[in-house]
Order: C-alpha cells, then structure tokens, then sequence
C-alpha cells in the first residue's frame, strides 16, 4: 500500500511541480501590446455591447514589462504567462502549442501562426527621423534584426548622409530590447545623432508621438484605427513571435491553444487538467 501511494505521488510530481497545483496566469498590463496581440490571437475575450474585450481571469497576476514577466515565471514553479519570442532566454521555458514550436523557422513555413508585427509610428517628421528608419528597414540592419530573433522586412539599401541631432524614441518593452540594438549600430555609422529611448508600453508609445514627446512610438501590436485617425503613421519593423512560458521545472512541454484560452479566462485552473 506504501509503495502504492509513493509511485502515485511521483507520478504527480513531474519535474517538482505537483500537478495537482492551482494555476497561477501571469499577464501583462494593460496598454502593453503584446497582452493586446496575445488575448486577441488566443481569443481571451468576450462581447460586450456588440464589441469583443478583454476577458482576461482576474486572477491573473499583471506585471509592467517583458522582463518582470520572465522573472515573475521563473520564480514561482506552476506560473505561466507569455513574451516575445525574441526575448527567451534559458531562465524560463516555452512551450510547443499544438504540438509546434515557437520558433522563426515555423514562422517562417507557416506553422506557428502565433506571431505579430512590432510597428513603429510617427507625425511629424525630419530628415534625421527618416534616416534612422531607413536604416532600422534597410538591408544593413537585416542581420542585426535576424540575430535578435526576429523576422526582417527589410527591402532597401542603406547609405549614411552623416546627418546630426538627436531622436526620442518610445513604447513597447517587447520592442525595446531589437531598437537597442538598431540604436546602437545607427550611432556608430552615425556618430553626431543621439537616440533616446524611453521603455513604457506601446500605447503610451503611440500617445507620446500623437502628444508631441516623442518622435517615434514602439507597439507589439496591430496600430488601431482609432489611433491613425489621430494622424500617426504606421510600418512594420519586424515580425516576432509570441511564446506561451512556464517555469523550467514544470513538465508540462505542449498545451493546446484552446487551453491557454482558458487558462487565462479562468476556466481552467489546475495543472491537472490540461496533462
């Protein structure tokens, strides 16, 4: 009988989480883009008055940027939530939905359909805003685009004008960690501008450039209609990913997308169910 009930417990606790554990969602706040593009590719919504909202469980905990995310899941063994696909890094682990990867491989060949644009938005424009995306979107960056972990949209050539003044650039902390690294090899090619950037989400992203404090704005999301009609323009940066997380102990390698819909509604609520 002792034997009995020591083989049942080890079948139950998998990678030292106890799968009978309560789930614990994590999600990000409100105006983040990516909570945005995830509860509307997952449909974590309801109707309310002919339109769809966000119907994300309440008891889900909400954290402010991709990277309070990675540590909220690394940190507590029966969490889950979700970040960009450029952001992973072996402190926490995706997870296959469907039985497929998140990778830019099954991007790419259409297999993992969980993905969305990073757009960056502007109003009013001068040569050396203009620049500066003709480089983010030039073949130069392509590479460094590529490395980061993201898909490349890039169609033209780059060639410096070796222009001067200084950019503001803010929003999405999705988005952030890729402009960083643009901003770092602008400077180089052009010593004599100076990027700021601020790291928020991408809503106040968008409103920064719509208010005049920035001169571009990040979103880890679709630009609403609502907000061009403010007169921003909008392109796409690049094409990332978006990867459903747990904890690394967590066994749990593969969820149906039907299930992380209602993990994050509420209506699944123990490890249990989705084994």
């Amino acid at each position: 009988m002792k034997k009995c009930l020591l083989g049942l417990l080890a079948s139950c606790m998998l990678g030292g989480v106890l799968m009978a554990q309560d789930i614990f969602p994590i999600s990000r706040e409100m105006g983040s883009g990516t909570r945005g593009a995830f509860v509307e590719i997952f449909g974590i919504q309801k109707e309310v008055r002919n339109k769809k909202v966000d119907a994300t469980t309440q008891k889900a905990e909400v954290t402010n940027s991709t990277g309070v995310m990675m540590t909220t899941v690394a940190n507590s063994a029966n969490s889950i939530g979700y970040i960009s696909l450029g952001s992973l890094n072996e402190t926490i682990k995706a997870v296959s939905i469907d039985g497929v990867s998140p990778s830019v491989q099954n991007i790419n060949n259409k297999t993992y359909g969980i993905s969305r644009p990073f757009n960056v938005v502007t109003k009013a424009m001068n040569p050396v805003i203009e620049d500066f995306l003709k480089y983010a979107l030039s073949k130069e960056a392509k590479g460094i685009v590529e490395k980061a972990g993201y898909i490349s949209v890039a169609k033209d050539s780059y060639a410096s004008t070796k222009l001067s003044g200084k950019i503001i650039i803010a929003g999405s902390s999705s988005v952030t960690p890729l402009m960083e690294k643009l901003k770092e090899s602008y400077e180089k090619i052009n010593p004599n501008v100076e990027i700021e950037i601020q790291q928020s989400d991408s809503t106040t992203g968008v409103n920064s450039v719509v208010e005049g404090i920035a001169d571009i704005g990040m979103a880890s999301r679709e630009i609403k209609e609502s907000e061009l009609k403010k007169g921003i323009n909008a392109q796409v940066l690049a094409i990332d990913g978006l990867a459903v997380i747990v904890n690394k102990e967590n066994p749990i390698n593969n969820l149906k997308k039907e299930d992380v819909r209602k993990i994050f509604l509420g209506e699944i609520t123990s490890w249990e169910q989705v084994k």
